[in-house]
């Protein structure tokens, strides 16, 4: 079964719209995994609109699934890792001023910056995942990065889904086929939904982990946090 990781970057900017400590994430975090989902993702940013860097220390004792931590690989992100070692790192090229992240890395020509720093990472034991978009030509160079995962970037998959073209999905299962070929494990995220999840894990191969955030954090308006989660592991199986 495809496992599921909450990124909560959305119920910080919650909270930091008023100041205080309302939601409370640090039990949002304890109370997800609780509902059964099997990790948190976290995405911190140098301007600290969301997740602040003292969020992610705080989370590492109340983390005890799987922590993802998400970012741009600039010298504070990769000392903030160091010093948490969570179990996954996802390396994303976005810059400073990004909203959220739009596009994947080109592994060719990035090639000696990631595995520079995949292998800091992996030498202080944490899995290294890199995001990436679903272009079968750029798995060799990812590969040669070192490192263990690739993360699909399924932005576009889920603008053709709600179009009703479910051809989107096929540019990712030859991605993922590739991948698999040089070794290399398969998570996924971006735009992921209720709506669209059976139907890309369905399709796509190994997929090994979904990171989803905004969507269910949406839903959950609607349907409430608890039963959002288990709606999730369902489609996952």
């Amino acid at each position: 079964m495809t496992k599921l990781s909450v990124n909560i970057n959305k119920i910080a900017t919650l909270r930091n719209a008023r100041g205080g400590n309302v939601p409370d994430l640090l039990k949002v975090a304890h109370d997800i995994q609780n509902f059964g989902a099997q990790g948190i993702t976290i995405h911190p940013r140098p301007d600290e609109r969301h997740i602040r860097y003292q969020d992610a220390l705080d989370l590492r004792p109340v983390v005890t699934t799987e922590f993802n931590i998400e970012g741009n690989p600039i010298p504070e992100f990769v000392d903030l890792v160091l010093r948490i070692k969570p179990e996954q790192v996802t390396l994303v090229p976005d810059a400073v001023d990004a909203i959220t992240s739009n596009a994947g890395w080109n592994a060719e020509k990035h090639r000696f910056f990631l595995k520079e720093v995949v292998d800091e990472f992996k030498r202080n034991g944490i899995r290294t995942s890199i995001f990436m978009d679903p272009d079968v030509a750029m798995m060799e160079a990812a590969a040669a990065t070192g490192t263990d995962r690739i993360e699909l970037y399924t932005e576009s998959f889920a603008t053709a889904f709600e179009k009703g073209n479910r051809a989107g999905v096929s540019s990712y299962v030859e991605t993922a086929k590739k991948a698999s070929e040089f070794g290399l494990g398969i998570n996924a995220g971006h735009d992921l939904s209720l709506h669209n999840l059976h139907y890309f894990v369905q399709e796509v191969p190994g997929v090994l982990e979904v990171s989803i955030g905004h969507a269910l954090i949406a839903e959950a308006l609607y349907f409430g946090l608890q039963n959002v989660v288990g709606m999730y592991l369902q489609k996952l199986k």
